[in-house]
């Protein structure tokens, strides 16, 4: 008999308060088309959303004395969550589409490309996937410019034409920035359209998070940065545009003791084919008829320290929303949500992954809880 799911562990609360809510509830309150399921946000004539990458909702008010203009904004607000995976692409995909990870199809950090002992990394992607294929489904940025609303992504300008960039974020005019400076002016200057939405992204918080932990000098020194970016932000717009604060996911630091590494645990690759996802999260492609063995193995070697589930029961729990049968077999036949500040490593397979001191991907508070702050 399966243990029940854990306690500690927070569900994504698609349809209501999650990430992919939020361009939804933003058509809304500009007028065009859409009706937010449960994110009701303000009206107003342009919306400016700085999604920070790696800021979880509890890290923020953990350590709001280095963000104080960020933090001061907690009190009128109500965190959301990210989905599942808790984890950058398939995060940034559902703020893009509007859409679930098992509607959207980016179910982790490397996930199996179907038919094939290959995986898809969707950070650095493959020449040989196409994204309009990977991801079919029209984004809610291309319903918006549908619905006659502008449209802008301020981003760094490597990521322009990226496939993950082409599959979750498609529709929307990209405007190239490096700096700090160039992402404020640029993100002001397309605020000036009314019924816009512009999306700025910054992703230093998450790096210096993965390379030096969660409170670390670096990172809080990063953070209290950030926080004067949107402080800038604010200050350069006109009162009447709304800007939206809102994260990808949280993190957590995990201990090198707080790690099993499969390469070590040698019984954890019994009936495993593939081993994708990420040290938080990982799917498990099993050989033909070695789901079974592998969910017992899995769970007598990592006991509470993970919660081990076949696709179908993680399904069940609602855990990736709807799935649609193209995006079925990406999934694992097996995957691992880490619990507490544990890990699952493969220092043969993911070795710069190992090296890394914050991670994320899984379903605690720390991870799930994303801030959605209105100024």
């Amino acid at each position: 008999m399966r243990p029940g799911p854990d306690p500690t562990f927070v569900p994504p609360a698609y349809a209501d308060r999650s990430l992919g809510d939020v361009v939804p509830a933003i058509a809304a309150a500009l007028g065009c088309d859409g009706v937010p399921a449960g994110l009701h946000l303000p009206n107003a004539p342009a919306y400016v959303v700085m999604l920070i990458d790696g800021l979880g909702a509890r890290l923020l008010e953990r350590y709001a004395h280095a963000a104080p203009f960020l933090s001061s904004l907690l009190a009128h607000s109500e965190p959301g969550t990210a989905g599942v995976p808790s984890t950058t692409v398939t995060s940034l995909t559902s703020f893009g589409t509007g859409l679930t990870p098992g509607s959207h199809g980016l179910v982790g950090y490397t996930s199996r490309i179907p038919g094939t002992d290959h995986l898809l990394n969707a950070l650095q992607w493959r020449k040989d996937v196409d994204p309009l294929e990977w991801q079919p489904n029209t984004t809610a940025f291309q319903r918006l410019v549908e619905g006659g609303a502008s449209v802008t992504v301020v981003n760094k300008r490597e990521f322009e034409g990226s496939g993950l960039t082409v599959a979750a974020h498609r529709g929307a005019e990209f405007v190239g920035a490096d700096r700090v400076g160039e992402r404020i002016a640029a993100a002001v200057e397309a605020s000036r359209h009314r019924c816009s939405l512009t999306y700025l992204y910054d992703g230093d918080l998450d790096w210096t998070g993965h390379r030096h932990g969660v409170a670390s000098a670096p990172w809080l020194q990063q953070l209290s940065m950030i926080d004067a970016e949107a402080e800038q932000l604010r200050d350069a717009l006109p009162h009447s545009t709304r800007l939206m604060v809102v994260a990808d996911h949280g993190m957590i630091d995990s201990a090198p003791e707080r790690r099993i590494d499969v390469d070590e645990r040698l019984e954890l690759r019994d009936g495993v084919a593939l081993l994708g996802g990420e040290a938080r999260f990982r799917h498990l492609y099993c050989a033909r008829g070695a789901v079974g063995d592998v969910v017992a193995t899995w769970r007598e070697v990592l006991g509470e320290r993970a919660e081990v589930m076949t696709r179908e029961d993680a399904i069940a729990e609602g855990w990736f929303g709807s799935v649609v049968p193209g995006v079925l077999p990406r999934l694992g036949d097996v995957v691992v949500a880490s619990r507490g500040d544990h890990a699952v490593v493969s220092t043969v397979d993911f070795p710069y992954e190992n090296t890394l001191v914050g991670l994320h991907g899984s379903l605690t508070a720390d991870e799930m809880l994303i801030p959605i702050l209105i100024s």
